[in-house]
C-alpha cells in the first residue's frame, strides 16, 4: 500500500524557518521523482518544489526560489523541504506528491506564517 506521510508543519513568525519531511512506503521510492505542493487558504494548489530520482534535478517556482530547498534521502525513503525566510503568503497546507500511473498524495501538514 502506497503511503506518503508528511510532518514538520507548524506556526512560525515572519522570517523564520521550518523543515518539512515526507516518509514514503509501499513503492520503490528511489525510482520516482517527488514533488512538494501547497494548497493556500484560497484553495489554490501550487507546485513549490520538485526533485528528480537521483536528487540532482531540482525545480522551484520563482515564488520560493532562493528560500526553499528540496532534498531527498533514498536510503530513508524520505524527501524534505527546508523553508527559510518564511512569509505570510507561504501559509498553506503542504503536500508530498508523486506520480506512478496516478497521483499519490500525503495527508498534508499545515504551515502558518504570522506577521
Amino acid at each position: 500500500q502506497v503511503q506518503l506521510v508528511e510532518s514538520g508543519g507548524g506556526l512560525v513568525q515572519l522570517g523564520e524557518s521550518l523543515r518539512l519531511s515526507c516518509v514514503a512506503s509501499g513503492f520503490t521510492f528511489r525510482d520516482y521523482s517527488v514533488n512538494w505542493f501547497r494548497q493556500t487558504p484560497e484553495k489554490r494548489r501550487e507546485l513549490v518544489a520538485s526533485i528528480s530520482r537521483s536528487g540532482v534535478g531540482l525545480n522551484y517556482p520563482d515564488s520560493v526560489k532562493g528560500r526553499f530547498t528540496i532534498s531527498r534521502d533514498n536510503a530513508k525513503n524520505s524527501v524534505y523541504l527546508q523553508m527559510n525566510s518564511l512569509k505570510p503568503e507561504d501559509t498553506a497546507v503542504y503536500y508530498c506528491h508523486f506520480h506512478m500511473g496516478k497521483d499519490y498524495w500525503g495527508q498534508g501538514t499545515q504551515v502558518t506564517v504570522s506577521s
